[in-house]
């Protein structure tokens, strides 16, 4: 099993550890100490070594953070993850905080009405966080002040960094060349008049240079970071010995992670930094020492986002293969004679099984988040051995899931009714069910990005007065990341959506206490094809790349319109001929009945 069901954190350590932080914090001078959930790389994802949010707090979501004073401690999370703070924190000691609604600054200068000085770790902020935050408090007499770790100090047994090898990535899955990419981005650089760039962001050097490898579990990634240089050379920081059986190559220099702020004070400037995921200390490097800065985005961003014919045409097989896999698990699922003797942690069990059983299977994306009944309104959930809860009849059940395969990376969700599900829940899903279909049917122009198109999939949902708390899409990567930018679909994404971007789509609707519905499929741009009597403008529509039928008893069908339904009887279509011979024979009676029209 990848997954594991132990819990890693518990509410009642943390008042004994913010009592040591605070202690630090009085010993130094400092009025408070912020503790983002994030590494030096900015990613969603974090070693344990690096997870000091869920150290000090109990909280494991995957964004947050945690603002801890003298007197008071607070915890931002957004509404993702409102239910799950309460449930992991130890409300004596800290309190959640909805995040953005209520911003650090207004909750820090309520706290500190005469001021004070908070101290941050400079390598886990980056420099438009630190920007932001000082511009909201330049009318206080709060100080923001670089500092090493508080954590780090009280943290005992820390774990080390991860130190797994590196391994190459062929041109037979990423489609391109490694030196090809170098050469590519070197000369992004030269036309942008750049002497080099910093690499912040290990998903970006490991698709840049077509290796991966496994610092990180879910993410097949190597931790490191990087600068490429106008002629296409590389200063590589890492752990030099993850690369032994790589061989050596002349373009690619490797230093350890202490040798970096050494390497930058050399840098010829412009120097090109992405201010959203580059660490402060970085800049503060190169400001102190002179050298010229160049704010632009992350050159790799863009192209990784998007996918090349060879990475599609893999994700295409990635979720025909997974495809078939989870319908092994639905099938098995419905035949149950008796569900309610089943648990969450059956459920995870039972469908890891199923991915491991296609033979090809080096991962799964994420932990599998399945919520029963009340669980399933908690929109991030992981089953422990705690929260493990028995299935009931009549209820619904969230299973939201992902592979890692070495030609692509899944994630899917479908919600089931175990019995007769609540026609309420029925017709919530039926709502959030059109939403998605809208999206899978767009064609739009040119140039819209996420947040001209999230509204779609909102829009049945507001017409009964009801919405999530969650973007609607977020990119994937190829053989990494689930989470995968700059492409999102949400209310506040400004990037344009591009040929070859993977993105989900994810509607969903979530009642407290009751049960959650989500419904997800991945899917990726393309060029549309022209119209008889259409202007003359470049149109684009998604393809769904996701093969596994939508459970027919959640859907109050005469919601639907006729193109809806159309839309879903073509899907199935697809669906059975796709995987009708990749099954075994229980599993093909149960998808020839799965996938019959409406």
């Amino acid at each position: 099993m990848f997954q594991s069901f132990e819990s890693t954190t518990s509410p009642e350590t943390g008042a004994a550890r913010l009592k040591d932080l605070r202690e630090q914090l009085k010993k130094e001078g400092f009025d408070g100490f912020l503790i983002p959930r994030a590494d030096a790389h900015q990613g969603e994802y974090v070693t344990d070594r690096d997870n000091r949010l869920a150290w000090l707090t109990g909280f494991t979501g995957s964004a947050g953070f945690c603002a801890a004073l003298h007197d008071s401690a607070g915890v931002f999370i957004d509404g993702r993850y409102t239910l799950q703070a309460q449930t992991q924190v130890d409300l004596e000691c800290f309190t959640p905080v909805s995040w953005p609604s209520t911003q650090l600054a207004e909750w820090l200068m309520e706290a500190l009405p005469d001021g004070g000085k908070i101290s941050f770790d400079p390598w886990l902020h980056t420099l438009s966080e630190i920007e932001k935050l000082r511009a909201d408090l330049s009318k206080s007499l709060i100080e923001l002040i670089p500092t090493d770790n508080f954590v780090d100090r009280i943290w005992a047994d820390q774990p080390g960094r991860p130190s797994n090898p590196a391994f190459v990535y062929p041109k037979e899955l990423a489609g391109v060349c490694d030196e090809t990419k170098r050469t590519q981005i070197a000369n992004v650089l030269k036309e942008a008049g750049h002497s080099c760039a910093i690499l912040t962001q290990p998903d970006a050097i490991c698709w840049l240079l077509n290796i991966r490898g496994a610092d990180i579990p879910r993410v097949p990634i190597v931790q490191a970071f990087a600068i490429i240089h106008a002629n296409g050379e590389i200063d590589l920081i890492s752990d030099p010995e993850k690369f032994t059986d790589l061989g050596i190559d002349p373009n690619i220099t490797l230093h350890r992670w202490d040798a970096f702020e050494d390497i930058l004070i050399t840098l010829s400037a412009p120097v090109r930094i992405d201010k959203t995921n580059t660490p402060i200390a970085v800049t503060d490097c190169l400001h102190t020492n002179g050298i010229a800065i160049a704010f632009d985005t992350d050159p790799c961003s863009l192209p990784k986002a998007c996918k090349n014919e060879t990475e599609l045409a893999g994700a295409v097989q990635a979720h025909i293969r997974d495809g078939a896999a989870v319908c092994e698990f639905l099938a098995w699922l419905d035949a149950q004679s008796d569900p309610t003797k089943l648990t969450e942690i059956d459920i995870v069990k039972k469908l890891e099984g199923c991915r491991q059983d296609t033979g090809a299977l080096k991962e799964i994306s994420f932990d599998t988040i399945c919520g029963s009944g009340p669980n399933g309104a908690i929109v991030h959930y992981r089953v422990n051995y705690d929260s493990n809860r028995t299935l009931q009849k009549n209820e619904v059940l969230l299973v939201d899931s992902g592979g890692q395969y070495l030609d692509g990376t899944t994630d899917i969700t479908r919600t089931i009714a175990i019995g007769n599900a609540p026609k309420e829940a029925v017709h919530n899903a039926t709502l959030v069910l059109k939403g998605m279909i809208a999206i899978s049917l767009l064609r739009f122009p040119k140039g819209l990005s996420g947040k001209d198109i999230d509204a779609l999939a909102r829009a049945p949902l507001w017409a009964e007065g009801k919405d999530f708390d969650h973007g609607t899409g977020h990119g994937v990567g190829s053989y990494l990341s689930v989470h995968e930018g700059p492409q999102r679909i949400s209310k506040a994404s400004t990037v344009p959506l591009r040929v070859g971007m993977i993105v989900s789509n994810e509607p969903g609707y979530y009642k407290i206490d009751a049960y959650g519905i989500r419904i997800e499929n991945l899917i990726y741009v393309k060029s549309a094809s022209p119209m008889n009597g259409a202007d003359d403008r470049d149109m684009m529509e998604f393809h769904t790349l996701t093969l596994i039928p939508f459970d027919k008893t959640m859907i109050e069908v005469d919601l639907l319109s006729n193109q809806e339904r159309e839309w879903l009887n073509k899907y199935h279509q697809r669906v059975w001929n796709t995987l009708k011979d990749l099954t075994t024979d229980d599993t093909k009676i149960w998808l020839k009945n799965a996938c019959l029209p409406l």
